[in-house]
């Protein structure tokens, strides 16, 4: 058992790091594939869609509650990389750029939420604390692929995605190897969406499930244009000289350490406060960010983006341990596909969003819009609270 928790930390870490691969060439890829202005937005979205098809297909079918997530992971790993690599064939065009990252975001589908299915088989108890890793990997991962830019700088883009593949493979590899099924696993035997549909009647889910939603409305557009951001600091300050590849992988990177400080937390504090409290820090940086984005310390920018970084994520595991909480047991790995399903289909609406207002709003601006999640979350959580509250009295 004490191979268990580090093998799904290291094999998410390691197959996430093709989530953002392409953002992290996103200039190269552009010049190569002559795309137009705003090809990060669609980049990002071409994952965001494929995963959004991948999650619910995963889901209909019930594939990781009928059959061995271990295997699924590994099998979506190994055709994740694949996808990933199919951006290195000759005489691809921008469609075939787009649907390779909508593949590689397809088959991620099968990484992610069937790797927190596998943590939820093995850990009931603390399992704030082990989604706490697991999302932790999941964002290091995330941003690795700008600290393979940095250190590759010299070197021509496709080294970043091909060692974000090679990396996958060892991730997929390890998990079908060292994680057998876990203890607390109930095979199903058929899709059960109407299961999932009626745990959305039950409060706890619902708050849990839309708090989720607006989390994943800010983080996301958050991670896309952190580097826009920037770069658009350095192009009004040539004389800052920002790393921009290395502040991007810091201040994205950065969250693991909140993830899993928050899992450790939610075991004093409940993962409903840790949640709360975080998303509450996380949507106060929205509303402030037009002070700090329009100044002209590059300090002071890059000090802010972090502790935005840091808050920003933190509550992901929280909603991650609540939702599997409060979800149906017999069908936990569709709750946990759906949920992501939908949040992650919300990424878009906000990616797309902050794109198309980039070149209309001043820079300063950018990323407040942000703020319409935070505060959907907040009010989800104190509306579940004070039904539950009723409900005790």
């Amino acid at each position: 058992m004490s191979r268990i928790l580090p093998t799904i930390v290291g094999a998410q870490f390691c197959c996430t790091s093709l989530w953002f691969a392409g953002n992290a060439v996103a200039p190269e890829l552009a010049a190569r594939f002559r795309l137009p202005p705003g090809s990060v937005a669609s980049l990002t979205s071409a994952v965001q869609l494929g995963f959004i098809s991948g999650t619910l297909l995963f889901a209909l079918l019930a594939l990781a509650d009928r059959f061995s997530p271990s295997r699924v992971f590994f099998v979506s790993a190994l055709a994740a990389a694949t996808a990933n690599l199919g951006v290195h064939l000759s005489g691809l065009g921008a469609e075939g750029l787009l649907a390779c990252r909508f593949l590689t975001g397809f088959f991620l589908a099968g990484i992610y939420p069937v790797g927190m299915k596998i943590a939820a088989d093995y850990y009931q108890e603390g399992l704030g604390r082990s989604l706490g890793w697991l999302v932790g990997a999941l964002v290091l991962g995330t941003a690795f692929p700008h600290l393979l830019r940095s250190l590759t700088a010299a070197l021509p883009w496709y080294y970043v995605t091909g060692a974000t593949s090679a990396l996958t493979v060892l991730g997929g590899v390890a998990m079908l190897l060292l994680v057998p099924d876990g203890p607390h696993r109930r095979p199903g035997q058929r899709p059960r969406l109407m299961a999932f549909l009626a745990g959305l009647r039950q409060p706890q889910f619902r708050a849990a499930a839309l708090g989720y939603f607006g989390h994943m409305w800010e983080l996301y557009a958050f991670w896309a244009f952190v580097p826009m951001v920037l770069a658009a600091f350095q192009a009004r300050h040539p004389a800052a000289a920002l790393p921009v590849p290395l502040l991007s992988f810091g201040i994205l990177g950065g969250g693991s350490l909140a993830c899993v400080g928050a899992g450790l937390l939610a075991r004093r504090l409940g993962p409903t406060r840790v949640a709360t409290t975080a998303l509450a820090l996380s949507g106060g940086c929205c509303l402030v960010s037009g002070l700090v984005l329009g100044g002209g310390s590059a300090v002071g920018l890059v000090a802010f983006l972090a502790f935005w970084g840091l808050v920003v994520v933190a509550d992901s595991p929280m909603f991650s341990t609540l939702v599997a909480r409060h979800a149906p047991a017999e069908s936990r790995g569709a709750a946990l596909t759906i949920v992501n399903c939908l949040g992650f289909a919300l990424t878009i609406g906000s990616v797309q969003l902050t794109g198309w207002l980039a070149p209309r709003l001043p820079p300063q601006l950018l990323l407040l819009p942000l703020a319409l999640g935070p505060a959907l979350g907040l009010w989800a959580l104190w509306r579940g609270k004070r039904v539950e509250a009723v409900k005790t009295h």
